[in-house]
Formats: structure tokens, C-alpha cells, sequence
């Protein structure tokens, strides 16, 4: 079964703490997850023009 998510670049720091790259392989446009504690976040990545930034 392909999984049509990829974990890419993982860091972790102090207090609970991770960002994680996630790259969608369907459509290629990369994903910045970020968790703290109990709280997280999911945010596109952008560049300079305000365009998803998109991996072939």
C-alpha cells in the first residue's frame, strides 16, 4: 500500500517539542507540523510569493 504521506526532516528540541516536514505525494506541496506540549499545528509552507512551495 503506498502511503500518500512523507515525514521528512524531523527535529526535536526541549520541552516537548518537534517540527516535522510533511510532504504530500499526491499533489507534492510541502507541510510544516510543529507539536509542543499538547498543542500543534499544520501550516503549508509558502515561498517568497506567497505560492505553496511544491516538491516534484
Amino acid at each position: 500500500m503506498d502511503k500518500r504521506f512523507e515525514f521528512k526532516n524531523a527535529e526535536k528540541s526541549a520541552f516537548m517539542t518537534d517540527a516535522t516536514i510533511i510532504v504530500d505525494k499526491k499533489t507534492g506541496v510541502n507541510y510544516l507540523f510543529v507539536r509542543s506540549g499538547y498543542g500543534a499545528g499544520l501550516t503549508p509552507l509558502i515561498d517568497a510569493d506567497g505560492k505553496p512551495i511544491v516538491t516534484k
